[in-house]
């Protein structure tokens, strides 16, 4: 059966061998170009926050989030569920998280934002899978609804008077505060790199800076976090069970001939896509001690945008992840004199990026990425900072030139939000 699931798998990605795969010794060098790159912009603007620990740190932090709710749509719309009800899942997530986490700590606040999230994953299969709904109806219902009921219960369970959450410090639009969640730090290697970094040696300094990050203060859910998204792969592309699930979001009806429960793949993949999701909801609890009303941010709609960047794989959820991440870290910590500096750096690439549009032929659409190169140039050369209006928004601006700039390479599963009914190939 497995051979045979592998055929029709194939068979429904279409131009599948005619791309050149990237190999393990090209990322690595497109990884080492742009650590040159970066190294580069430091030290030619004099941003040492650019690459410094505390800015990868928060990076960290800040991917973790965005990463589990784009791993959540991963598993969602490899099955051929689309789940734009992330949001929503996120929000149960770390409602449930504030709730239980004052009252017995982060640990259970963690398992409770599985559990929440994984409800809201269960309401849109019953809808999507089971009812056949519209999967963006569906989704959208889920982000209201969540909505919704998360603020019509903090009311109830945190800021209702005389209660022992409002005593322990809650009220109608937070959780009582929760202990803290343990991390780790490397002995000895950590003040080794930080006292590298201080040095502000070319690339040393700032490779020190990042790998910094990866050994100081690290919560212990962003390892956690690391392992599921290892985990997603080898269980995903690596498994029998993987192979079949993926096989019902590419061609379901011939995954049924071949005796595949397409509907219960379908289920397990939508609730592990809400616990992932509600595991991000919970990080965002956990990390600043309580919940919050609105806390999630659009952070669910940042991990749908990670996912569709990362053409549906772990490997560039990951990296689509750490950019947000970043550019998310980079607005909360430094402002604009670190945004002032990646205008310079996104001048770059675009003069890049150019470059081979010309070589491609496509004259016009060099002009126009070569003119936008030029204009940013101009502009950092004119301007010592960015408006506070364009260093919070530049998260978003960042989701939406990635998408607008990659879409092209993309190919969602071939059946990915497509109705399905059991028989419906007889």
């Amino acid at each position: 059966m497995s051979t045979d699931l592998k055929t029709a798998t194939k068979l429904a990605v279409p131009g599948k061998g005619g791309r050149r795969k990237l190999t393990y010794p090209w990322i690595l060098l497109i990884i080492a170009i742009g650590l040159v790159a970066v190294s580069a912009l430091r030290a030619i603007t004099g941003t040492a926050d650019l690459t410094s620990t505390g800015q990868f740190g928060a990076a960290l932090s800040a991917a973790v989030p965005i990463g589990l709710a784009g791993l959540g749509g991963l598993w969602s719309e490899r099955a051929g569920v689309v789940n734009i009800g992330l949001e929503g899942m996120m929000m149960l997530g770390s409602f449930a998280a504030g709730w239980v986490g004052w009252q017995h700590g982060p640990w259970a606040a963690a398992a409770a934002g599985i559990i929440g999230g994984a409800l809201g994953g269960l309401i849109h299969a019953v809808a999507t899978v089971t009812f056949g709904v519209d999967h963006i109806v569906s989704g959208v219902a889920v982000n209201i609804l969540a909505l919704g009921a998360t603020q019509y219960l903090a009311t109830l369970w945190f800021g209702q008077e005389g209660s022992a959450a409002m005593a322990a410090g809650g009220n109608d639009k937070q959780s009582p505060p929760m202990p803290d969640m343990p991390t780790f730090t490397v002995p000895g290697l950590s003040d080794a790199l930080n006292t590298l970094e201080g040095h502000h040696w070319f690339l040393v300094s700032d490779v020190a800076g990042i790998l910094g990050a990866a050994v100081t203060n690290v919560s212990w859910l962003t390892l956690l976090t690391i392992a599921l998204f290892v985990g997603t792969f080898y269980v995903l592309w690596r498994s029998s069970f993987g192979l079949r699930l993926r096989s019902c979001g590419e061609a379901p009806i011939s995954a049924e001939s071949l005796g595949v429960n397409v509907y219960s793949y379908k289920y397990a993949a939508v609730l592990v896509s809400g616990a992932l999701a509600g595991l991000g909801g919970a990080f965002l609890s956990i990390g600043v001690h309580f919940y919050q009303d609105g806390q999630t941010g659009g952070r669910g709609y940042i991990g749908l945008a990670t996912m569709i960047f990362g053409n549906w794989r772990p490997g560039g959820v990951a990296m689509g992840a750490g950019l947000f991440g970043f550019m998310d870290a980079m607005q909360l910590r430094s402002g604009g004199p670190t945004v002032h500096a990646l205008l310079l750096g996104l001048a770059a690439l675009l003069a890049v990026l150019a470059l081979f549009r010309l070589r491609a032929a496509k004259r016009t659409q060099a002009v126009v990425v070569g003119i936008a190169a030029a204009v940013l140039v101009i502009w950092y050369a004119l301007a010592d900072t960015v408006p506070l209006e364009l260093v919070e928004a530049s998260p978003y601006i960042a989701t939406l030139l990635v998408l607008a700039l990659f879409s092209q390479r993309l190919r969602p599963p071939k059946a990915n939000g497509k109705p399905y009914r059991r028989g419906q190939g007889t």
